[in-house]
């Protein structure tokens, strides 16, 4: 059996760079309300690989190669625009993507308050 061991750390790699994409970082936008959302994601990779030949007897020969990859992916949050503010929402550890969608009236009532100051100000 002939192993093309960098044939097969080729297509590791290749599939590395396939998945570390911008987009896969940076999700793809989208509106709630009169909000504008991008998921922002943690991408973490690890790599290995591995090789070897042996012999036993005067007759027997033997070897092997192998490699792999895995990724993990989690949301650490959004970054939320309304008008000219930007905001991020953290994820919490603990509760992922519920946590950023929990401090969503949070950050509207923020907004607003901030809004209703700026144009006080103006009127004073």
């Amino acid at each position: 059996m002939d192993l093309h061991f960098e044939e097969l750390l080729n297509k590791v790699t290749d599939f590395i760079k396939s998945e570390a994409r911008t987009e896969t970082i940076v999700g793809e936008p989208f509106e709630l309300g009169e909000f504008k959302c991008v998921p922002v994601i943690k991408v973490g990779m690890g790599f290995g690989s591995g090789g070897g030949e042996g012999v036993e007897g005067k007759a027997k020969k033997g070897e092997g190669a192998g490699a792999g990859a895995g990724i993990g992916i989690q949301p650490i949050g959004f970054l939320v625009t309304k008008g000219d503010e930007i905001s991020f929402l953290e994820a919490g550890k603990t509760h992922g993507l519920a946590a950023a969608f929990e401090k969503v009236p949070d950050l509207i009532e923020k907004i607003v308050s901030e809004r209703n100051k700026k144009d006080e100000e103006v009127v004073a």
